[in-house]
């Protein structure tokens, strides 16, 4: 089943006209894709809609995972069929103009270069930069949350400034470490988690976006901003130990409603 129902709807403060695509996948998950693209405007309605269904608390839904474009709704089949979710977000969809999203804002602590961001100095030649350079431009940037995804607590960001666009490596590591700042494409990333990777490390942050023994166990939400600021290597090994004894290390800044 496949519906396509166009809406006009007011984000960050600007009249848009969106299409949305409500599919069933198999008897137990329904799937609401927006413009296929890498945006914003785009990512707040998908966020905006997921807030909508969890405050609705809809019958038989599980559980509502948000990514770049589109938001797949978990259900049980036993407790409602697709054509009463599919009405039901249908009308949702129509009400994304109601509500305004607040944003986050954290600061994240980084150490860049060396043994933290072994492609620190390549990312510098490949752009003709600096490492200073490469480093100024990655803190100054104000980046988005637009998921989480892949492996428990791995924000993937938007907003890294074009002259630091630059490709993912051709073969990937086997491992690259918790906490590891990287970039791949127009893209950046805050892993969580030990684990392959073939995104450029520039530096390491002490911050775990994820901790299972932790309450909740993420700290960074899809929607929230990001910025870094590099710390040396004393600081870097005092809030290691920090971290170790359950210290979040960071707090958000609120925003606001989005502008």
């Amino acid at each position: 089943m496949v519906i396509r129902c166009k809406l006009r709807i007011k984000i960050l403060q600007i009249n848009l006209v969106s299409t949305a695509t409500l599919t069933a996948v198999g008897d137990s998950a329904l799937l609401v894709e927006f413009d296929n693209r890498i945006d914003p405007a785009i990512n707040t309605q998908v966020l905006m809609l997921k807030q909508h269904v969890e405050a609705a608390q809809l019958p038989g839904v599980i559980e509502v995972v948000p990514s770049y474009r589109s938001l797949l709704i978990q259900y049980s089949c036993i407790i409602a069929s697709t054509e009463q979710l599919t009405a039901t977000v249908a009308s949702l969809l129509e009400e994304l103009g109601d509500r305004q999203s607040k944003t986050r804002c954290w600061r994240v602590p980084v150490l860049y270069g060396g043994e933290a961001g072994c492609d620190l100095d390549d990312v510098a030649r490949l752009h003709d930069m600096s490492t200073e350079e490469v480093i100024n431009l990655h803190c100054e940037a104000v980046f988005r949350v637009y998921m989480l995804g892949f492996a428990p607590g791995w924000c993937y960001l938007g907003g890294l400034p074009e002259p630091l666009h630059t490709p993912r490596l051709s073969s990937p590591r086997l491992q690259v470490p918790k906490g590891c700042i990287s970039i791949g494409g127009q893209q950046g990333m805050i892993g969580a988690l030990a684990m392959p990777s073939g995104w450029r490390l520039l530096g390491q942050t002490p911050v775990r976006s994820y901790d299972p023994g932790r309450e909740p166990p993420f700290i960074i939400e899809a929607g929230d901003e990001v910025q870094f600021f590099a710390v040396d290597t004393a600081e870097y090994q005092r809030l290691e130990k920090a971290a170790e004894k359950g210290d979040l290390l960071i707090e958000a800044v609120g925003r606001g409603p989005e502008q």
